[in-house]
């Protein structure tokens, strides 16, 4: 599927930072691009996501469970994966480096995506009722619903990031201002 398992994504990342960068700018910049790295995976899981569950749908009315319960457990597993590598990079961030402005963020963030997690899955099953029972208006209205509040969370996810990524060049503005 393209997405890297956590053991893997965990391993080359170590080999790429080391696993105590020293204090510094480029350990803290490493982190925070390490961070948009993963927001970047994210984005692709929830596309190949939306994507698969559309074929599932497209194999009406011999649906392929067999390959879509597939595609949510290795989804599942990209999810996890990229969740327990945030919450070290939080961790870090804030012991490490004292920022608990951007580890804050990051928990924001962790918290909009668990969200949207679960109304995507919610947004599936109702696609999947509206598609069975299109006299039933109450399905549409209900898939209607769900999309703007995954829409909303987006958002709001957008919103933190640029939080995040304001907080985050203050702090290379700052950096480069005690170098001079």
């Amino acid at each position: 599927m393209g997405l890297l398992g956590a053991a893997l994504r965990s391993a080359v990342w170590e080999l790429s930072l080391g696993r105590r960068a020293g204090p510094g700018m480029s350990g803290l910049k490493a982190l925070v691009r390490r961070f948009y790295a993963l927001q970047e995976e994210r984005v692709e899981a929830y596309r190949l996501f939306d994507e698969g569950h559309r074929a599932y749908l497209q194999s009406s009315p011999d649906y392929d469970f067999v390959r879509y319960r597939q595609l949510v457990h290795e989804i599942t597993q990209a999810f996890n994966g990229i969740s327990k590598e945030v919450i070290e990079l939080k961790s870090r961030l804030h012991e490490e480096w004292d920022r608990p402005d951007l580890s804050e963020h990051m928990e924001r963030i962790q918290e909009r995506e668990r969200e949207k997690l679960e109304l995507t899955a919610r947004l599936q099953l109702a696609k999947q009722r509206a598609l069975h029972h299109p006299e039933n208006e109450s399905y549409q209205e209900e898939t209607q619903e769900l999309k703007q509040r995954v829409n909303k969370t987006i958002e709001a996810i957008n919103e933190i990031l640029q939080d995040f990524k304001y907080d985050s060049e203050e702090m290379e503005e700052t950096g480069e201002r005690e170098r001079e």
